[in-house]
């Protein structure tokens, strides 16, 4: 049976850990799970993820997404030590988001610190997969956007995020380029809904709630059953609420 390869950032928490559990959990897929330090507590702990399917393995590779050539070099590890000749699909779901100012209040240095990991972070990515997604039968790529990144007010998160907000906008755009870009590519994005991350907890802290109403493992039992059904026509450039509902830009 064939291999479905899987590669997913920010992996070793969070959403990210949640998406490498459930991939690891179904047959013969290879997960692939980047993150920024192999060597910490978090990273080291994907290794004892106990439940994986028939034919199923882990390889843990080093991405810094601010390292312009981090990812290039866990490309070249794959193919060159863990036989991967292709991948199936590619998850960008690093980032940041650690302070909430108004506009009026953000500073610019805020903005950039954020606009590196969050933007320019998935061009690192996208360049440095591309070839191997190419090689691919059925090849996705996957944002984890927001509706912080919204252009519609309704659709946007009730706090101040002008550090955070903008750059999820951008990469927005950025994943609808792709898709455009790319005639075989099945490229969206995908909010995760108000998860129970470190990050969503503390944007619900700022509003007086106690924790995000989303579970993590709702939030991606939801993402990865779009992800499985996705296409070309129904699925591409377009942005999607992990309960399968499409949002407005």
């Amino acid at each position: 049976m064939a291999t479905t390869n899987v590669l997913i950032t920010g992996a070793n928490r969070g959403l990210g850990r949640g998406l490498v559990e459930a991939y690891l959990a179904k047959p013969h897929h290879i997960v692939i799970a980047a993150t920024r330090d192999p060597e910490n507590d978090t990273s080291k702990a994907l290794a004892e993820i106990a439940t994986k399917g028939e034919g199923s393995r882990l390889i843990v590779v080093k991405i810094d997404v601010v390292v312009e050539s981090d990812a290039a070099l866990a490309v070249e590890q794959l193919t060159a030590r863990e036989g991967i000749r292709h991948l199936d699909i590619v998850i960008a779901n690093a980032g940041v988001a650690y302070k909430w100012p108004s506009v009026a209040e953000v500073k610019a240095e805020d903005v950039l610190a954020h606009f590196k990991p969050n933007v320019i972070g998935i061009i690192y990515l996208y360049q440095a997969t591309r070839q191997l997604l190419l090689k691919a039968a059925d090849p996705k790529w996957v944002t984890i956007g927001s509706n912080a990144g919204m252009i519609e007010c309704r659709g946007q998160a009730p706090i101040p995020n002008a550090a955070y907000g903008p750059t999820k906008a951008a990469a927005h755009w950025i994943t609808k380029r792709i898709n455009a870009e790319e005639e075989t590519f099945v490229a969206f994005v995908i909010h995760p809904g108000w998860a129970q991350t470190d990050i969503g907890n503390l944007g619900a802290s700022l509003v007086g709630i106690e924790q995000a109403p989303v579970t993590v493992k709702e939030s991606v039992s939801g993402m990865v059953s779009i992800i499985d059904k996705a296409n070309k026509r129904e699925t591409a450039g377009k942005l999607w609420d992990y309960a399968g509902e499409q949002l407005t830009w």
